[in-house]
């Protein structure tokens, strides 16, 4: 196989392997293997897109949503990832936090979401918070492992050219050896955030997640699905985004 043919290989089949879902989905309900109360046809998914984009609350829950998923995402991420660099070359301050981490780290971002009505109540900033805390470990983990799996004979080799130095070896050896790890975190955590949109938006910040607490109460379950698969939409434009990014960035390893 031709490497360009192999390049439009997966997408294909991803592609095939969607006709054959949506295929198979159709068929159930009409065949009534499914109740179609229990689950929309995807005929009726388009319909009822059509109606929402008319009545400008598509477009307004994602842009409700962005608002709190970026800002959430950027302080969640840059926060874990500083925090996991730092404890990963700072063996005292590892040694300080290490509590704090295992007693924190198993908290869900749903439980954090009554402080959150209470700090910052019934707006942007709580649900932010909520998507912050969820991100924020993935980065902190990946960050973390990153910089403990560096080799130690780098930072040998790092001093003997003038870079003993703790911002020295910050810059010539942690950071650029860590990069693809902590990538990797943020990319994970891309994910995640939007996995936190509708935990964030449970106490009636307004965005997609709450547009599918709107549609579920009134049975409106085609409204559902479709505000699913714009999460999904949206995750695979972030993430396809973020992998140019990457790979532009990560250029040196050839």
């Amino acid at each position: 196989m031709t490497p360009s043919r192999s390049i439009w290989t997966r997408p294909l089949l991803g592609v095939v392997g969607l006709i054959v879902l949506f295929g198979a989905w159709e068929a159930s309900i009409r065949l009534g293997w499914v109740p179609s109360g229990l689950l929309p046809a995807p005929s009726s998914l388009g319909p009822a897109w059509l109606e929402e984009v008319r009545s400008g609350a598509w477009i307004q829950a994602i842009r409700d949503s962005l608002t709190h998923y970026v800002m959430g995402l950027v302080i969640g991420s840059v926060l874990g990832m500083l925090t996991g660099l730092l404890c990963g070359t700072v063996p005292l301050l590892d040694g300080l936090l290490s509590g704090v981490v295992r007693v924190l780290r198993p908290i869900p971002g749903l439980a954090w979401v009554p402080f959150a009505i209470l700090w910052f109540g019934l707006d942007t900033a709580g649900a932010t918070f909520v998507i912050a805390i969820s991100v924020f470990w993935i980065n902190f983990y990946a960050a973390y492992g990153a910089v403990q799996a560096i080799d130690p004979d780098l930072y040998e080799v790092a001093a003997s050219f003038g870079h003993g130095g703790f911002l020295a070896r910050l810059r010539t050896v942690v950071i650029p050896a860590s990069a693809p790890g902590v990538l990797a975190g943020l990319r994970t955590g891309l994910g995640q955030a939007w996995m936190s949109v509708v935990a964030a938006e449970l106490f009636g910040v307004p965005g997609i997640g709450a547009r599918m607490m709107q549609a579920s109460s009134l049975l409106a379950t085609d409204l559902v699905v479709v505000y699913m698969l714009t999460m999904a939409l949206l995750y695979a434009l972030t993430d396809t985004a973020f992998m140019l990014v990457r790979k532009r960035l990560l250029g040196w390893q050839g």
